[in-house]
């Protein structure tokens, strides 16, 4: 696909989710899509090859979050992978801070070289488990926003996000279809964690009529320090 089909593509996609991509913020996502084809073929980083499919499964789908950003400055993406939903909200976002975290370093050694190559300014790569780094009082209830998708049981993954987010920030949580049954289980650990459910977006990718529930997850009190618990334990033993 050359630069000029794949232009067209994301604005057609993007208007359909009122986003507009300005000329060079479509050359950043077209240079980010060449690399990830490329490294990919290294590093396993996605199961998305086609480059269609990237444009509305990747950077689409991260971008459906953006309007849940507008009155944020530092934003978190905990458990990034191979760059999502953070890297596409960051290309449209260039002057909020962003902090992307993996516990795999092949995925920061890779977001690296798109952060070099696309220019990316006010991006922090971190290649850290969510269970250290929430210690650190130097990202404790320092954000304004800490997204995720799809990388946990929503009880688990509440206690991987609430401990960033300070006091009326919120957690946006990604998640597929049928998450009702998620959602009735972790409304205690929530609750314990000092965060509210605050609403539930349904949205589909309509190309491929792929369903997202975007969960927002205000957070009403400071997380109680005991959490998280140690590594691998919030999988484990979910609260």
């Amino acid at each position: 696909m050359d630069f000029e089909e794949f232009k067209q593509k994301l604005q057609e996609e993007s208007n359909k989710i009122q986003i507009k991509i300005e000329e060079k913020e479509s050359r950043t996502f077209y240079d980010f899509m060449k690399i990830l084809l490329v490294e990919n073929e290294k590093v396993n980083l996605t199961a998305i090859t086609e480059e269609n499919e990237i444009i509305v499964k990747h950077f689409i789908d991260s971008l459906t979050i953006n309007k849940y950003l507008i009155n944020a400055n530092k934003i978190l993406d905990l458990g990034t992978g191979a760059g999502f939903p953070g890297i596409p909200l960051k290309i449209v976002n260039k002057d909020k801070e962003f902090v992307l975290v993996d516990s795999l370093n092949k995925r920061i050694e890779f977001l690296n070289k798109v952060k070099e190559k696309c220019e990316l300014e006010n991006l922090e790569l971190i290649h850290s488990r969510a269970e250290d780094l929430a210690k650190n009082i130097n990202y404790r209830e320092k954000f304004d926003v800490v997204a995720s998708r799809a990388v946990a049981n929503l009880r688990t993954l509440a206690e991987y996000l609430l401990p960033f987010v300070k006091k009326e920030g919120i957690c946006i949580c990604m998640k597929g279809p049928n998450v009702d049954n998620e959602l009735e289980e972790a409304k205690n650990s929530i609750n314990i964690l000092g965060g509210k459910i605050e609403k539930i977006e349904k949205i589909f990718l309509k190309e491929n009529d792929m369903e997202r529930n975007i969960l927002i997850i205000r957070k009403i009190q400071n997380t109680p320090n005991k959490y998280p618990r140690k590594a691998g334990i919030p999988t484990k033993s979910p609260l």
